[in-house]
């Protein structure tokens, strides 16, 4: 659902989500899972055990998917219905991510959920795929 707005220019005045409105996950944007990614390799693993040096990269702020739709819809201006069909599966019911060890890292994510989809919407020649 989430591609299919972002990708028309007039969507239809109907979108159909898949899975329940209430599933949460935790969205990041690529470009600050590849600045954590440097910082790791920078600081992180110098002071970690085995099997101790995973680190979870998110926000740490849960978004449901009713939010996520919303949001979308709001960035592209859709103002049609958004259908949840609930038959369809969606997996674990939260994915909220523990990022207390970025955090001691000094890292928090600076963009926020409808920052980062508005910019994803604006950039020229936008394809998902």
């Amino acid at each position: 659902m989430q591609w299919l707005l972002l990708q028309q220019e007039q969507p239809d005045d109907c979108v159909i989500a898949t899975g329940v409105q209430y599933t949460v996950r935790d969205f990041v944007e690529a470009a600050a899972c590849l600045h954590v990614m440097n910082l790791a390799r920078e600081t992180y693993a110098g002071c970690t055990e085995p099997m101790l040096s995973h680190i979870n990269v998110g926000t740490g702020i849960d978004c449901s998917i009713r939010e996520l739709a919303e949001t979308m819809a709001e960035v592209v201006g859709f103002q049609g219905k958004i259908v949840f069909d609930a038959g369809k599966p969606d997996g674990t019911p939260c994915k909220l991510l523990d990022v207390s060890r970025l955090r001691q890292l000094g890292w928090e994510a600076t963009t926020s959920l409808r920052d980062g989809l508005e910019r994803t919407y604006r950039q020229k020649n936008f394809r998902p795929f």
